[in-house]
């Protein structure tokens, strides 16, 4: 039997900060620590000047930029973020490595504003390890939404950072371009359904829950 991953001491646990961003109200997050000094940012929406502001008053430089996919409401505000932090390395599944600069592919000229910005720097696969800030969070694959969607999990504090995969009482929706809901389904009962259901859910949009919560209630997708 494969022991329990071992939970995170307190000072040990990142710390997630929320930012609604733009006019799909996209949550975007700045991670804090262990390490001290150490952040890093889960993707970067429209009008990042609060994300920015807050770096900035923290006296904090991110690491990376971590882009959950690629679509508009996700990535409108990378190049601000790399204007007032210039060299931070953008990253991404390798399914949606040219989505960042093509505007039909990351729905931004389907929603009448074309959208280009820089990346990646790096490409990611599902199971890799990111060591972020002194933490080290799990990439899972989580296609359906688009076909490079992940969620980012840190096992020992019992977080994932699940992008449009999964919603409170909700999922990504599956009629743009690129989606596929049983591909998505899929991926919910996988590699979210099976963390431990205690683990706190931060999505990138409405309020975070809990894998237990939406196994039991998520009328979308249901345990079998």
């Amino acid at each position: 039997m494969i022991p329990p991953t071992p939970a995170a001491a307190p000072d040990d646990r990142p710390v997630a900060e929320a930012f609604i961003l733009g006019p799909y109200a996209t949550n975007c997050y700045l991670v804090r620590g262990p390490r001290p000094g150490g952040c890093w940012i889960a993707d970067a929406g429209f009008d990042p000047d609060p994300l920015i502001e807050r770096l900035r008053e923290l006296g904090l430089r991110p690491e990376a930029i971590v882009l959950t996919h690629a679509h508009l409401d996700h990535i409108a505000g990378v190049d601000d973020v790399l204007a007032a932090f210039p060299g931070t390395p953008v990253m991404i599944h390798e399914a949606e490595r040219a989505w960042p600069g093509d505007p039909e592919r990351n729905l931004s000229a389907f929603a009448g504003m074309p959208i280009t910005c820089a990346g990646p720097d790096r490409t990611l696969a599902d199971g890799e390890t990111l060591d972020l800030a002194g933490a080290r969070w799990g990439v899972l694959h989580t296609p359906g939404h688009s076909p490079g969607g992940i969620a980012l999990h840190h096992a020992p504090s019992g977080v994932v950072i699940s992008g449009d995969a999964l919603f409170r009482g909700s999922i990504g929706r599956t009629d743009f371009p690129g989606c596929d809901f049983d591909e998505l389904e899929r991926s919910i009962r996988a590699r979210l359904y099976t963390l431990p259901g205690s683990t706190r859910v931060l999505p990138g949009h409405g309020a975070e829950t809990t894998i237990d919560h939406e196994r039991r209630t998520n009328p979308f997708v249901r345990p079998t």
